[in-house]
């Protein structure tokens, strides 16, 4: 029988472990195939010749040499253990390696997570100051504010002459709803006084009764004092106050000064 080729010295455990992985593998096949085939060789040989030896065989095999299959058997299954082992390791390293990459992943995610509110925040609060710098400035509790003043009215002057005087009680017979124009007026103080605000009548009715006639519009003092209008002069001779009662006093009776062309 033609047995295979086997290695005349097998490598020890430190030399296996010094060896690729692919190195491991061939060694470890070959002789796994090698032992196969010796102890096939082994039995048919204790079987047929029992300790005997080939003639002048000096590869040949006896009982010792069932024993040497059986170390070969040995270092064998050890070296395919150890493949096993090692496969295992690299397995479990790569499964680390996983799960170390999938944390490493997580704690990024989180960590940019975390930038971005931290971004967000910062932005608002610069939002908000930045509004703040805009705002009103509030008064303090206890502050006392003070209401701005009404504009003053500017009050209207008047001439003190006939224009003038004709010109101020218009505006206040304006307010007081008694009618009577410019024209009106002056033609009727032109008639009665020719424009002295002191004139009196001493010869007519009125004043042969006692009560003479007297101002702008000659007017007697119980009709001066019966239309007598508020915000003017109680003096008869005032030549607002004198018109405006005489102005009153025709509006009561004719309608208007404008409607008076003769005494009145």
């Amino acid at each position: 029988m033609q047995l295979p080729t086997i290695p005349k010295k097998l490598p020890t455990f430190a030399k296996f472990n010094q060896m690729s992985k692919k190195h491991k593998i061939t060694a470890a096949g070959a002789v796994a195939a090698a032992a196969v085939v010796l102890t096939v060789t082994g039995l048919e040989a204790t079987a047929g010749a029992g300790s005997a030896t080939a003639a002048g065989d000096p590869t040949g095999f006896s009982v010792s040499a069932g024993k040497s299959v059986k170390e070969l058997d040995a270092q064998t299954g050890v070296a395919s253990q150890h493949v096993i082992h090692e496969a295992a390791q690299q397995k479990a390293q790569k499964k680390t390696d996983l799960a170390a990459a999938a944390k490493k992943a997580a704690a990024e995610k989180a960590a940019k997570k975390k930038a971005a509110a931290d971004a967000a925040k910062r932005a608002q609060q610069k939002s908000a100051a930045n509004r703040s710098t805009h705002r009103a400035a509030i008064a303090p509790k206890h502050t006392v504010t003070h209401k701005a003043a009404a504009p003053k009215v500017a009050v209207k002057k008047y001439a003190n002459n006939l224009d003038g005087w004709i010109r101020e009680s218009l505006d206040i017979m304006h307010k007081k709803g008694i009618p009577g124009t410019y024209e009106g007026i002056h033609r009727n103080i032109i008639r009665e006084s020719s424009g002295n605000p002191k004139a009196i009548n001493l010869w007519d009715i009125n004043a042969r009764n006692g009560i003479p006639s007297k101002g702008l519009l000659q007017v007697i003092n119980p009709t001066f004092d019966r239309y007598h209008v508020s915000g003017t002069s109680h003096n008869i001779y005032d030549p607002v106050a004198n018109i405006t009662a005489a102005c009153n006093y025709a509006a009561d009776r004719y309608g208007s000064m404008d409607n008076v062309n003769s005494a009145y």
